[in-house]
């Protein structure tokens, strides 16, 4: 089975999108997702907490290692990862951007809103891989990848959202199989 990470690089305050998108597939099309998501049950991140919680200390063990800060957990970031790993394992999309054509910093202002602070900046890293994928191979392949691991050891994050979502027979890009889909969602705001 294939196991497809993905990385959008930061975004910042003024809204200008930094560096390069590692693997962005495109957004099914309309009429697709429409007759496939009838297809797929997702099943939300909260039967899968202990996975959830597995990537925050495995990605937490990494930045210690490397100096850097370890994160905190946003209840914001973790409602923006959710919504868009659900979104994406029941329409059968995988990407950043939301299906509707959200770009991903919009989808995350929304829930990490910048308030009044002078300085806001977020990013995302994602991954789709067998059921049987664990926090630690999510790890392995995204610190194998310059995108992924550019954006584990930014020094500027200070917040985290992680959301792992569980999709049986999942439709589009999934061709129907069984998939775990994990979305991290970076910020820092000051």
């Amino acid at each position: 089975m294939a196991v497809l990470p993905d990385c959008r690089n930061r975004v910042g305050v003024n809204g200008a999108r930094a560096f390069r998108v590692a693997l962005a597939l495109a957004v099914v099309a309309a009429a697709g997702v429409l007759a496939a998501s009838a297809l797929a049950t997702v099943r939300s991140e909260r039967t899968l907490h202990t996975l959830n919680r597995q990537v925050l200390a495995g990605v937490n063990s990494f930045r210690r290692a490397h100096g850097l800060v370890p994160l905190r957990e946003s209840r914001g970031l973790d409602a923006s990862a959710r919504q868009h790993t659900l979104e994406m394992g029941r329409l059968g999309y995988f990407a950043h951007n939301s299906a509707n054509g959200t770009q991903f910093w919009q989808r995350i202002q929304h829930y990490y809103p910048r308030g009044r602070t002078h300085y806001w900046i977020v990013g995302e890293n994602m991954l789709w891989a067998s059921p049987g994928v664990t926090a630690a191979r999510a790890m392995q392949m995204w610190i194998a990848s310059p995108e992924h691991l550019r954006n584990l050891m930014d020094s500027r994050w200070r917040q985290i959202g992680v959301s792992a979502v569980r999709a049986l027979h999942a439709p589009g890009v999934y061709q129907g199989m069984r998939v775990i889909i994990i979305t991290t969602d970076f910020g820092a705001r000051r």
